[in-house]
Formats: structure tokens, C-alpha cells, sequence
């Protein structure tokens, strides 16, 4: 089985067709703007240069669109999504094409309690975040996830590099963060699946600065983790992967061109000139490379890129995750009284958070579950069928039941091994990459512009972003072409007429209480001991 593929046996990929571009002679093609991915930041790009009638030619490498959001069809699973699946309020472009394209969503159910399970034991809960036990756990959890938010507050999102503390906490990974934030166990703990789960990388890998920027382009810590109200709120009825099929169609089956992977790009004063590794050649006055960061590291530049940007594709490393799905006869944990939705904190354990698969009409009922970062990486050399094993018996454990040692059929994506991607869900920023290189992110260069998710300064590294930086692009050249004003590049996108975002309710005790710190100065060094020896709650690193 190659790495494209998945355990199912039978795969049906939704597919658009692209033909020929309109031939000047022999392998030589123009257009007026050539752009280099066929994923929704692309497309995003085509889409909208076409409609103020620009003559566009996309160049993808793989034989699909789509990139990251991939969705497979077989009698087994009626249609998953293997890549990006979610959508949910203030994602609010890519809600517009959906609408557009009459492609709706549907509720992820949350209806019933959400299980945290951790050290062999599980909880069930209500809310956005699980319980944490004692006080002083509570008080770390409360504080760690306030202080996020708050911090947040001063990164701007177009340049976090020029944020007043930028160099300080760009210098600073999230583990150094959460050794100077937390005090117990728990909250460290959950902390570093916090990490994993939203970027698909280790709280030693990733900048500070880096993730309080991402954590904050998703509207704050509830609006990026959360399901209800989150940005895990709904899935696309028919999959993701359609939203960029339309879009290949709306722009020309002859302008869309399918396992075209660019090998050189020559940007000349007055042209850009491509080719992709089958020979051909492309002319254009302008190009929007829109393919991730470390992919677009595989193509030749003349003249080289800058000495910067250059240096910055070679430090941005792609996330890792294995997508799986286990399928059921019967949705046994909603009988149990549990929505689906799970925060598993086990260390054999290879997946790290589940939610509810079911379709719309209830059939097809399965569970998802991500596999991330260090244990993608330390699992991907198991078969998928012993991948398979060991999460029907976490799950057995998780949900307390013998009925998930018993699927009925299994589907993973392991994205490590895309030779288009790289890694999924984005580009992973490590410690001085914002402050060293992100002004370079989006800076144009000659006739070169650059677009995708990680470019976006809403929801990056999520497909929202993806269409945020695509649209953008698309502007800026539009705006060198003085069809548009500069003003008209960054354009707010009104909120969707049905998802809406709700405030997230917190109480006055979430708002106000102490942090562990705080509470101890006010009851004093003696209680501090005390508490420590008698409850064995307080994890600081003096008590270790």
C-alpha cells in the first residue's frame, strides 16, 4: 500500500478533470497571472482574478485539487473528509463559498456529555475545557488559558513580529511558557495537548510568540478548541474537497492544469516565465505561489530568492498527524451518554482527542481521532491495521465499553508522508522564525506574490485562512494592475447570514480568581507548604 493511499481498499476520490490550457505552440502556454497550487488558497486566488476577467492559469502538482482538504468516497464510509473537515462562526469566507456553491453544513454533535479521560480514569463534562480536579488545578487551568488570551491581545495580527514583547516571547517556546505558567501537573499536562491538537507539533518545537498569534487569529483559546461555537462547530454535507472542485470548475477546465508540478520559476522585469517538470512553459506577467512554505523549497528561482526568504523556507516545517476513523455498527457512546467528543491524556495511547462522526441521517456512525506530532512520528511505522488495534482498545478504555474492540471498517490519512504537503495541518514557526523572517511571509517579490493559509492573518492554517490569503493575493496584484485601490486589498468579510458567532459566557469566578501564584502570596508561605504536603496539588518546579 503506498502512502497515498488509505486502508479502505476501494478508494473513489471526488475528482476535477483539468484539461489543456488555450496552446501558444509546442509545451508553450500564457496567461496573464500563473498560479502555482490548486488548494483552496489558490483556487481562492484563480477564483477571483477570473471573475474580474483576468486570464489565469493554475499549475497543481498532485492529480486532484484540493491540497490539504481531501475527501474519499466508498460504499464503507459514504464520503470522508481525510484532510481539513471543520468549519464554525467567523469563519466567514469560507462559509460565503459554500453558500455560493450550495454546499451545507452540518451540526458536529455535542449533544451529550464529553469524556476527559487521563491516568486510566474518565470524566465527563459540559463546556469548552475538561475538569481538572482539585482547586489548585482549576486555578492553573483558569490562569493558563486567561493569560493566553490576554497576552494575545497586544500581537497585532498583520505583523506579531512588531508586537511590544515580540523578541522576548518569540525566543520562547510554549513548553518554557508553560513551565513559567503552570504549577500543576494537570494543567502542564493539558497544556501540551492544547499544543498538539491545534498545530499538530510539540510544545518544545513551537514558538511562543508564533502560537499566542495563531491561538488569537482564531478569536482566542474557546473559539479555536471548541466544538459548539468553536471552530469545530460543523462539517460540509458531501465533504470539504467540493468547495475546491466548484471552484476549479467555475474557473475553466482549461486553466486548471492537474500533475503540473513546478520546477523553475524565472522572474524577469517585465515577465514571469515557469516550468513545470514535464517540460512545459509558462508565460505570465504575474504568479501567486500558493503551495506550502517547505514545498516551495523544491522549485528553482532566477534570479535566487532573497537571502531572507530563502532562509525562511528552509526553518518552517509542516505539522504532523495521522487522520483515522473508526467505523461502528451502532454509535454506542451516544447510549453511553457521550457525545463522541474525547481529550485523551495517555501516553500509550496514539490518539490525543476524538469527535463524533456520524452522517446527517445517522448512518455510517464513526469516531475520529488524531494522532499528533511526537506520536505520529513515533507510530507512522506501524501498519494501519496495528494502528487500528490499538486505538479500538484506547477506545475501549476511553469510553468503557467492549463494543469499540469491534469495528466494522477503518480509514487513516497519514499526512507525514505527502510528498504535496509535507505534513498537514500547517507550517510549524519555531522559536526567532516571526521575529527573524515573517515580514518576509506575504512581501512580494518582483512579479511574485505569495498566498496560503500560512500567509493569512484570520484562521491561518486553517482553510479560512486559506481563502483570506488567496482573495488577498489576488488583490495585490489587481491593485498593481491599478484595477483596484490599495485600500481594497484587505477587504473584512461580513459574517455569515445563519453561523454566527456567540460570546462565550464566562463566570465571574473564571474572570477574577487568583492564579496559584497569587493565591499563595495572599494566604502566605506557610499555607503554601501546607497545601503542598497535605493535597499534593502544587506542581511548581521547586516541588518537582
Amino acid at each position: 500500500m503506498s502512502r497515498d493511499q488509505t486502508s479502505a481498499g476501494s478508494v473513489v476520490k471526488p475528482t476535477f478533470a483539468g484539461t489543456a490550457l488555450h496552446e501558444i505552440r509546442m509545451n508553450q502556454y500564457k496567461a496573464e497571472v500563473i498560479v502555482v497550487g490548486g488548494g483552496l488558497s489558490g483556487l481562492s486566488a484563480a477564483k477571483l482574478l477570473r471573475e474580474q476577467g483576468i486570464d489565469v492559469v493554475v499549475l497543481e502538482a498532485r492529480d486532484r485539487v484540493g491540497g490539504r482538504t481531501f475527501t474519499i468516497q466508498n460504499d464503507k464510509v459514504r464520503y470522508v473528509d481525510l484532510g481539513g473537515a471543520y468549519v464554525g462562526p467567523t469563519q466567514n469566507r469560507l462559509l460565503r463559498l459554500a453558500r455560493e456553491f450550495g454546499i451545507k453544513t452540518f451540526l458536529t454533535n455535542e449533544v451529550e456529555d464529553l469524556a476527559f479521560f487521563s491516568r486510566g480514569s474518565m470524566k465527563r463534562f459540559k463546556g469548552t475545557f475538561p475538569p481538572m480536579g482539585g482547586l489548585f488545578s482549576w486555578l492553573d487551568m483558569n490562569n493558563l488559558f486567561r493569560t493566553i488570551d490576554q497576552m494575545g491581545e497586544e500581537i497585532p495580527l498583520d505583523a506579531p513580529w512588531s508586537a511590544p514583547h515580540a523578541a522576548e516571547w518569540d525566543n520562547m517556546t510554549m513548553q518554557q511558557f508553560f513551565d513559567k505558567h503552570c504549577w500543576t501537573r494537570a494543567a502542564n499536562s493539558f497544556g501540551r495537548e492544547f499544543i498538539e491538537v491545534n498545530v499538530t507539533s510539540e510544545p518544545y518545537e513551537v514558538s511562543a510568540l508564533w502560537f499566542l498569534w495563531y491561538v488569537k487569529g482564531a478569536g482566542g483559546s474557546f473559539r479555536i478548541f471548541g466544538t459548539t461555537n468553536g471552530g469545530q462547530e460543523r462539517k460540509f454535507v458531501g465533504g470539504s474537497q467540493q468547495i475546491s472542485i466548484k471552484m476549479a470548475e467555475k474557473i475553466g477546465k482549461d486553466r486548471v492544469l492537474l500533475n503540473h508540478p513546478v520546477s523553475k520559476i524565472e522572474n524577469k522585469p517585465t515577465e514571469v516565465i515557469v516550468q513545470d517538470v514535464n517540460g512545459n512553459r509558462y508565460t505570465a506577467k504575474y504568479i501567486i505561489v500558493a503551495s506550502p512554505l517547505p514545498i516551495q523549497n523544491k522549485i528553482i528561482y532566477d534570479p535566487p530568492l532573497p537571502s531572507l526568504r530563502n532562509q525562511m523556507l528552509q526553518r518552517a516545517p509542516m505539522g504532523s498527524v495521522i487522520k483515522t476513523f473508526m467505523y461502528y455498527s451502532t454509535p454506542f457512546w451516544r447510549r453511553k451518554g457521550l457525545c463522541g467528543s474525547s481529550a485523551i491524556d495517555d501516553e500509550e495511547g496514539l490518539v490525543g482527542f476524538t469527535l463524533d462522526h456520524v452522517m446527517p441521517d445517522g448512518s455510517h456512525p464513526a469516531l475520529m481521532g488524531f494522532i499528533l506530532a511526537d506520536k505520529a512520528r513515533r507510530y507512522v511505522e506501524l501498519t494501519p491495521e496495528e494502528r487500528k488495534s490499538r486505538i479500538a482498545h484506547l477506545y475501549s478504555k476511553v469510553f468503557q465499553t467492549d463494543e469499540a474492540l469491534h469495528p466494522v471498517h477503518y480509514e487513516e490519512k497519514d499526512w507525514l508522508g505527502e510528498q504535496w504537503s509535507g505534513g498537514c495541518y500547517t507550517t510549524m514557526m519555531p522559536p526567532g522564525y516571526l521575529t527573524k523572517f515573517g515580514s518576509y511571509l506575504r512581501r512580494p517579490i518582483g512579479r511574485m506574490y505569495f498566498a496560503g493559509t500560512e500567509t493569512a492573518t484570520q484562521w491561518s492554517g486553517y482553510m479560512d485562512g486559506a481563502v483570506q490569503a488567496g482573495e488577498r493575493a489576488a488583490r495585490e496584484i489587481l491593485h498593481t494592475m491599478g484595477k483596484i485601490r490599495a485600500d481594497q486589498i484587505w477587504q473584512t468579510e461580513p459574517e455569515d447570514a445563519e453561523v454566527k458567532a456567540r460570546p462565550f459566557d464566562t463566570s465571574f469566578w473564571e474572570r477574577n480568581a487568583p492564579s496559584i501564584p497569587g493565591l499563595l502570596r495572599f494566604l502566605g508561605v506557610t499555607t503554601l507548604l501546607s497545601a503542598a504536603g497535605a493535597g499534593g496539588y502544587v506542581y511548581h518546579k521547586y516541588f518537582r
